[in-house]
């Protein structure tokens, strides 16, 4: 089975997520991941998805064409570590407050890592992250 390191690399823009699984190792890391919004190109969340089992996470696919309040009600419910969020059609500052807002009412807003990828803007990584998005990855991360 491959290490986490192997999985995610070693690059800085990865170093939080990394270190958050670390300090997690004893335990399986929960993560759960889907797309919000209307976009049907999902090959990128199920790369990373099959990259994240292959490490030895548990990784609850929740799909696609989700509304921000699934996701958020599926991270509770599944009692999650990790929400991975994938935005590819230009909607990530429309719903990622809204995601946000969910995590909140549900009280889970400060014990989750969230991280989202997809087609993101330059100039939108610093909103997001604002927002409380713990990092941003981009087609072609290592």
């Amino acid at each position: 089975m491959p290490s986490i390191e192997t999985v995610l690399g070693r690059s800085q823009s990865q170093s939080i997520v990394l270190n958050h699984m670390k300090s997690r190792i004893h335990q399986k890391i929960r993560v759960v991941a889907g797309k919000p919004g209307l976009d049907g190109h999902d090959r990128g969340i199920k790369v990373v998805t099959r990259a994240m089992r292959d490490a030895g996470m548990e990784v609850i696919y929740l799909g696609m064409r989700l509304s921000v309040e699934q996701i958020a009600d599926a991270a509770v419910d599944e009692d999650a570590d990790v929400v991975a969020i994938n935005f590819s059609a230009a909607d990530h500052l429309l719903l990622a407050p809204l995601f946000f807002e969910a995590l909140k009412k549900r009280d889970r807003l400060d014990d989750l890592l969230v991280v989202v990828g997809g087609i993101i803007p330059d100039e939108d990584i610093p909103v997001l992250k604002e927002m409380g998005v713990n990092q941003v990855f981009l087609p072609g991360t290592p």
